[in-house]
């Protein structure tokens, strides 16, 4: 079986937010960037314990993005896939990124392509949807599960409410959050063997993008806290209805 796991670079969720260029890009200035929490620690390990119970299968890792995301590759590499392929663009429209992994998709004749439910910095839960529609295939979101037997795959998703459990015929795409898998960290042995694993940079095919970020905004400062002693019950009621205007 074969398995495409698409990683995504992000900044740490410490990271200090700012924007250059009136407000049109993001300042990258002393940022630590790390791989998309929900494709590490979701998707690539469900797909790293998929290949732990069957040796034959493969995992190839996806990266659309620029060089500087060859170290993000590389951790992803350590943690457990077999190579990795960086599409050489730098882009941010969810079309455009998912028409490249389409492309490669449609080459490598995958089994099953995860993603994660969406990056921790742009939240467009977009990709995994569009790249499905582009190769023709099933698509199954927020999957907090996933067993595989033979040809089908098993998956529980989150609905408003409650659970949904899924049966569907692979090839499928299956973007991940979540309960699907519990997060793991490279070993040394890991380290060392990526070191040597194939990355390869292709160039991107064109297509045109749909979507340009005219501005970013920040959100509103968070106001100090106001503390209001337990015996003092009409001014807490001012507050939640006045300034607060809960009630």
């Amino acid at each position: 079986m074969k398995i495409l796991v698409c990683i995504s670079k992000t900044p740490d969720t410490t990271a200090k937010i700012a924007f250059t260029d009136n407000n049109t890009k993001f300042d990258t200035n002393g940022v630590q960037w790390i791989i998309n929490p929900y494709d590490e620690w979701y998707s690539l390990v469900r797909a790293i314990e998929l290949k732990e119970a069957d040796a034959s299968t493969v995992i190839h890792l996806i990266t659309v993005g620029t060089p500087d995301a060859d170290p993000i590759i590389r951790k992803a590499l350590a943690l457990g896939g077999d190579e990795a392929i960086r599409v050489n663009a730098d882009s941010h429209d969810s079309f455009y990124i998912a028409s490249q992994i389409a492309e490669v998709a449609k080459q490598g004749g995958y089994d099953l392509i995860f993603t994660g439910k969406e990056t921790i910095d742009y939240n467009g839960s977009s990709i995994g949807g569009m790249v499905a529609e582009l190769l023709d295939l099933p698509y199954i979101s927020l999957a907090t599960k996933f067993e595989l037997g033979g040809s089908k795959a098993t998956v529980t998703r989150e609905i408003e409410g409650g659970e949904e459990v899924c049966e569907v015929n692979l090839p499928v795409v299956v973007s991940c959050q979540k309960g699907v898998a519990e997060q793991r960290i490279p070993n040394m042995r890991g380290i060392m063997a990526a070191r040597t694993k194939p990355l390869k940079s292709i160039e991107p095919i064109a297509v045109e993008a749909l979507t340009g970020i005219a501005s970013f905004e920040l959100p509103p400062p968070k106001a100090g806290v106001k503390l209001v002693s337990p015996d003092n019950v009409e001014e807490l009621v001012r507050l939640l209805k006045e300034e607060a205007k809960v009630i």
